[in-house]
């Protein structure tokens, strides 16, 4: 088989129901050797696609020079509400994921593997155990592949929650002052990446860093999968080539063509205006505007929609995810929300919490015990500068139109079966 120098990549032979293992095999089969899938994997350039962009080379670099019982963690929880871009992956090219996962373990010499994913969502789980129980009749040699099912939550999908809740079973992260930090189970050091970075490592260990790369653009090469919500025809997930428009990307989904804004990133990202969306969606172009590619998740935001209102009930249900182990978490989140919801209902109330939602911000921003509060001040620093018409006029008294429709595009799943009492 010759590899594929176009989409789709991850989702290659993809169908309404997962690729057993035989078709899988006959869907990827190499087209080349890859004679060391390290030296590959450091030149294709490949970052994770779970949100941080952590170069994937680096952390197999950690642990490879770590000694012990070594383990690999495949993170498909999927904590964000509005991305379905792993379960996806998961339930259509699983086997393509634990190539990767395979192919990790053996360059950190990790003895097993551990597959996350969240209890909530039984189909997805289904096809997973599927998926290793035939690579298990297969083959007996190689590390050990285990499939967890943690309950879902927000946090429950950051790396060092998901390690703590394998080790201790308890969903919560851990304190880490700085990074690259090794997370452990037991006393054994752990590679954490999510199901599309090892994907990814599947396709390169296949194909080579020259196949890789010739997808995406430099700084940021390959293809990337974009779960997209919000003002669009329909919730959807698309593979797309890096470097491409965003306002193309949003064509495909079918979503409103001049929004007012488009969130990236997930709930800890932060919002890009509507009149910008004809920026190509990679890292590079987007740190213009302080933002990055993040989870993959596009939510779209149309005009008529009012972004104070979205935001509060966003940073409402963040609050409420919390793991509540620091004052950042436990008290700073829903103080931010309130502060937010002041400004939603405006006048001279309003106009004091704008100021005071400043001042949190930043005397919560990297003080918690992990990240999650780091990205609410983002998304909450990002809404008041690209809503901030829509904040004067709700200061003013005149909230726009949308504040009081019970229209609402970001998915909130804490609050969907709930009334929405702004106006009370």
């Amino acid at each position: 088989m010759i590899a594929p120098r176009t989409l789709p990549r991850l989702f290659a032979g993809a169908t309404n129901r997962p690729l057993s293992l035989a078709d899988h095999e006959v869907t990827f089969a190499p087209s080349n050797q890859v004679t060391s899938v390290m030296d590959e994997l450091d030149a294709s350039g490949l970052v994770g696609r779970g949100g941080a962009g952590f170069p994937t080379t680096r952390k197999v670099e950690l642990l490879r020079n770590q000694r012990g019982h070594k383990y690999v963690v495949v993170n498909g929880m999927e904590g964000e509400p509005a991305a379905h871009k792993d379960n996806r992956l998961l339930s259509t090219n699983p086997h393509l994921v634990l190539d990767g996962a395979e192919m990790l373990a053996m360059m950190i010499g990790a003895s097993r593997i551990a597959v996350c994913v969240a209890r909530d969502n039984p189909t997805v789980v289904n096809h997973v155990e599927r998926a290793i129980h035939e690579r298990a009749r297969r083959n007996l040699r190689g590390p050990g592949i285990d499939l967890h099912t943690p309950p879902w939550r927000y946090v429950a999908g950051e790396e060092s929650a998901l390690v703590h809740w394998l080790d201790d079973n308890e969903s919560l992260p851990q304190y880490r002052p700085g990074r690259p930090h090794i997370l452990r189970i037991g006393r054994g050091p752990t590679l954490v990446d999510n199901a599309e970075t090892c994907a990814n490592v599947g396709l390169i260990g296949r194909y080579g860093a020259e196949w890789f790369r010739t997808l995406g653009t430099d700084e940021h090469p390959g293809s990337a999968v974009v779960s997209i919500t919000g003002a669009v025809a329909r919730p959807t997930v698309l593979e797309v080539n890096l470097g491409t428009p965003l306002s193309a990307i949003l064509a495909t989904a079918g979503a409103d063509p001049s929004p007012q804004a488009v969130l990236l990133g997930g709930y800890g990202g932060a919002w890009l205006r509507g009149d910008q969306i004809n920026t190509p969606y990679c890292n590079e172009s987007l740190s213009a505007f302080n933002l990055s590619v993040g989870a993959g998740v596009i939510a779209v935001l149309p005009q008529q929609a009012c972004g104070v209102a979205e935001a509060h009930r966003v940073v409402r249900w963040m609050a409420h995810e919390s793991a509540r182990q620091c004052g950042p978490c436990a008290f700073g989140l829903p103080a931010l929300a309130e502060d937010l919801l002041l400004v939603v209902r405006g006048g001279r109330d309003g106009v004091e919490a704008i100021a005071r939602l400043q001042d949190r911000c930043r005397v919560i921003d990297g003080r918690g015990a992990c990240r999650h509060p780091d990205g609410v001040v983002r998304f909450v620093r990002s809404s008041i500068e690209v809503f901030s018409a829509d904040i004067d006029q709700h200061l003013r008294g005149t909230p726009c139109a949308g504040a009081r429709s019970n229209q609402r595009f970001l998915t909130v799943p804490a609050l969907e079966h709930e009334e929405d009492l702004i106006w009370e």
